[in-house]
């Protein structure tokens, strides 16, 4: 096929995403350059100021250093105007998480004026603190490193600083590693970053992103197309798209997708229905929340992504097919409402984001019960509501329905939630099934919702300062007799409604 067919469907399709404003601005990118480069120069005051309460030398903290290491999206370099940014700080072997990570740099954080709604989230997979720096969202875990000085270029992928680590920081590590070695692999750095901004799209638009859904995530995203770049090294963006989509409607799950082959043996099966490995260690694989229901979901579009971009050489052929909303209301006859109802709004966000990160539990138990369900991503509002609230619809694919069923899966789902470390305000939530002629219209699942803002899919402790629900609990410092590092929000859950 010649260059000048090859390139015009990738000028289109290239123009197509700037259309959609997923390409950030010289403005975007400088703002978060200078959030990146002012929590270093925090990070760097807070490890300091460990090491004196430590009674370290002086030379030693003279010595001592952390530093913010960009990881996800905005590492990769595929962020939007409107992402958030992951960010990793890398400290030495003596500030602890517990106390310094926690409580001291918590606290120093609250104490800056560009800085807003800090939450800590301790019993994540992943532990984080949770802010917004001049406005961008910004999701900061922690390593501990064994040594007395990370290096402002520390590098992840050197045995060295990786020794003698806790499982902790080890996991904290794996997106960091991750992007270093896919930066590494892709023969285009350019057109990897393209494809991924392509992909990323089209999973939002067909409602198959989001890993707490039970869909694709980040991470499986930028490992699936750093895979196809690596096959195809003098391709272009379209032929790079099209072969992403022939490749993996055609692939033999649960056949792992490697980026580096026969580089780890195989030692037993790889774990879910679409392991994907990820490229920074041995049996290391994308977490994954895929179920019965969303592989068969992700494969149909995958399908239907190759059957659309197959003909991109030919003349007529429009990138917008590949991009169409998925038509929900179209589709199912029947969806399970998911109602989420707190005091005030950011209750809400606590709630529905402690909710979601139990969406997996309802979706196995839906699909017991229902046999197929189509989590659908997108969130909505109930503007005639009295309380703050998110609604969610997901499709199901039933010609009679038991109103029983839906409350014996409520009850479940209700166990599970309560069954956890939830340290918020407890919302509400109500399960109901309704037809696709109940659907609200200006809430219309077929609609086009590329203006519909996605609350952050993962629970968070809230760090309250109402005196009445939160008690100030001094936290004194194990290495320096009678010094506080810093106060405990202590929440009286009794004095909260348990209603659920």
């Amino acid at each position: 096929m010649s260059e000048k067919l090859e390139d015009e469907p990738s000028i289109s399709l290239r123009q197509l995403m700037a259309n959609e404003g997923i390409i950030p601005s010289l403005e975007d990118r400088e703002k978060r350059r200078v959030v990146i480069d002012r929590l270093r120069m925090i990070v760097v005051r807070w490890v300091k100021t460990v090491a004196w309460k430590r009674r370290l030398p002086q030379h030693q903290i003279d010595a001592t250093n952390a530093t913010i290491i960009a990881y996800g999206s905005y590492g990769l370099g595929v962020y939007g105007s409107e992402s958030d940014i992951d960010a990793l700080l890398i400290g030495p072997f003596f500030a602890s998480m517990a106390e310094d990570f926690f409580i001291g740099l918590r606290d120093m954080l609250i104490t800056r004026r560009e800085v807003s709604e800090v939450h800590c989230v301790k019993d994540a997979k992943v532990p984080l603190i949770r802010f917004k720096f001049d406005g961008i969202l910004v999701d900061l875990p922690y390593a501990q490193l064994r040594v007395l000085s990370v290096p402002h270029n520390v590098d992840v992928l050197n045995p060295f600083f990786l020794r003698d680590i806790d499982e902790t920081s080890w996991k904290s590590l794996s997106g960091v590693r991750a992007n270093k070695f896919i930066l590494q692999l892709v023969p285009s750095l350019e057109l990897f970053q393209s494809l991924l901004r392509c992909v990323k799209l089209w999973a939002k638009r067909r409602g198959v992103y989001g890993n707490l859904n039970g869909f694709l995530g980040g991470v499986h995203m930028a490992v699936l197309a750093a895979f196809v770049c690596g096959y195809e090294r003098n391709a272009t963006l379209s032929s790079l798209l099209a072969n992403f989509f022939n490749t993996f409607a055609h692939w033999q799950w649960p056949i792992p997708v490697m980026l580096l082959d026969d580089t780890y043996p195989a030692t037993g099966s790889p774990p879910g229905l679409m392991p994907i490995q990820l490229p920074c260690g041995p049996h290391q694989f994308c977490n994954s929340n895929i179920t019965r229901s969303t592989f068969y979901k992700i494969m149909a579009e995958f399908l239907r992504g190759h059957n659309v971009t197959k003909d991109y050489l030919n003349p007529n052929f429009s990138w917008k097919n590949l991009f169409e909303p998925y038509p929900y209301a179209n589709t199912y006859t029947w969806f399970t409402k998911i109602h989420l109802s707190a005091a005030n709004q950011e209750d809400l966000s606590n709630w529905v984001g402690w909710v979601k990160s139990r969406f997996r539990c309802l979706l196995l138990k839906i699909e017991e019960v229902y046999g197929f369900c189509d989590p659908n991503p997108t969130e909505y509002v109930e503007t005639y509501a009295k309380q703050p609230n998110i609604v969610f619809y997901w499709g199901l694919q039933l010609r009679t329905i038991n109103v029983s069923d839906i409350e014996s899966v409520e009850t479940n789902f209700l166990k599970n939630l309560n069954s956890g470390s939830f340290q918020g305000p407890v919302g509400r939530i109500h399960l109901s099934v309704v037809k696709a002629s109940q659907l609200p219209r200006n809430s219309d699942c077929a609609s086009d919702n590329r203006s519909k803002k996605v609350t952050r899919t993962c629970w968070r402790i809230r760090i309250r300062e109402d005196k009445q629900q939160c008690k100030n609990v001094p936290v004194y410092s194990k290495h320096l007799p009678g010094y506080v590092v810093g106060y405990e929000k202590i929440h009286h859950r009794e004095d909260e409604g348990t209603e659920v």
